[in-house]
């Protein structure tokens, strides 16, 4: 089992994603406030899409939830995927901590 947690900070929604490989498919649950992310929330994903961008069973579940484009539950719930699957080490991700975007200039509104 993989637990990865998004902290989806400019929208205010934090998200728990646990997922379980079994067999050719990877059990994804999602935990989260977000609406939009509820309609994703439980999937059963074939291995074999997990590795593209664009024929990928994860974006194509947050497309058909109408996710905004800039969600990075998607990318954290591929993360999980590789993770459990084991085609990104633990320890490096561990060893890593985490995954973030950071907003490197002053905005000015």
């Amino acid at each position: 089992m993989t637990e990865v947690t998004v902290n989806s900070r400019i929208c205010g929604y934090k998200h728990k994603i646990n997922a379980e490989k079994e067999g050719k498919k990877i059990n994804v649950d999602i935990t989260s406030d977000c609406k939009k992310i509820q309609e994703m929330s439980k999937m059963e994903v074939p291995r074999m899409e997990i590795f593209d961008i664009r024929d990928n069973h994860i974006t194509k579940k947050a497309q058909e939830a109408h996710t905004c484009p800039t969600c990075i539950v998607p990318s954290g719930a591929i993360h999980a995927c590789h993770l459990e699957s084991g085609f990104i080490s633990k320890t490096l991700a561990k060893e890593s901590g985490s995954v973030s975007i950071d907003f490197d200039e002053e905005i000015d509104d």
